[in-house]
């Protein structure tokens, strides 16, 4: 049955004597062969030049191909120098990416949130929905969770999801992966995260995401690298 793991999937490569047995990990998107996730997206949606804004003072940092190259907590690909960066918010509506070097130290809760278009592998609702494991990006990590099943104002199924822990990275219209133990058992896409009111962006920067002609910016501000602090600090 599937989905299989990496393992058993290496593990029965073998037994067939495959010559794709000892191949790498792929990072990307392996069914379309080698190319970059940035080259299909622009590919197939396009691009549009936005800015970048630094969430806590509004500076203009610089600008970005479109906001949907980005996601919640990422850091690589935005080429600003200071950093490291992180993007925080995304402004859809005027097609602005807030960034941050700041993610990591802001104390929020991130543990709660909404999904929907739920999928369970079964075609059955899982008994056991108080003693599941959840994943929310690629990597080792894994949360225990519980859910609570509603029913949205459009008649359709959502799921409210409470983690184990804190997770800094929740963002909408990523996946959230549900597990009986080692067993994928389903998937929802994440809405919103219900006790996190978002990064918090500053009046000024909201106000020039706001401006029609943003031209009027200039250049973007010269990035002073952060401070270090020292052991006389700490």
């Amino acid at each position: 049955m599937y989905p299989k793991g990496e393992d058993e999937v290496r593990t029965l490569a073998k037994s067939f004597n495959l010559p794709n047995q000892d191949r790498k990990d792929s990072q990307g998107i392996c069914f379309l062969g080698k190319i970059k996730f940035s080259e299909f997206v622009a590919r197939h949606i396009g691009e549009s030049e936005g800015i970048i804004l630094e969430a806590e003072n509004g500076d203009y940092l610089g600008n970005h191909r479109g906001f949907w190259f980005y996601t919640i907590g990422q850091r690589q690909g935005l080429r600003l120098p200071g950093g490291p960066w992180y993007v925080v918010e995304k402004d859809i509506k005027n097609n602005v990416v807030y960034v941050s070097r700041n993610y990591f130290s802001v104390d929020k809760k991130r543990r709660l949130f909404r999904v929907g278009s739920l999928k369970w592998l079964s075609g059955l609702f899982p008994k056991q929905i108080n003693e599941l494991q959840c994943k929310v990006r690629h990597g080792p990590s894994f949360y225990d969770c519980s859910l609570v099943m509603e029913v949205d104002q459009h008649g359709q199924e959502v799921a409210v999801v409470r983690l184990s822990g804190d997770d800094q990275g929740l963002a909408a219209g990523q996946f959230a992966a549900f597990y009986n133990g080692r067993t994928c058992i389903g998937s929802g896409i994440i809405l919103e995260s219900w006790d996190d009111q978002g990064y918090p962006i500053c009046e000024k920067a909201l106000e020039i995401a706001r401006m029609e002609d943003k031209s009027k910016l200039g250049k973007p501000v010269k990035i002073m690298v952060k401070p270090e602090l020292s052991v006389a600090t700490i």
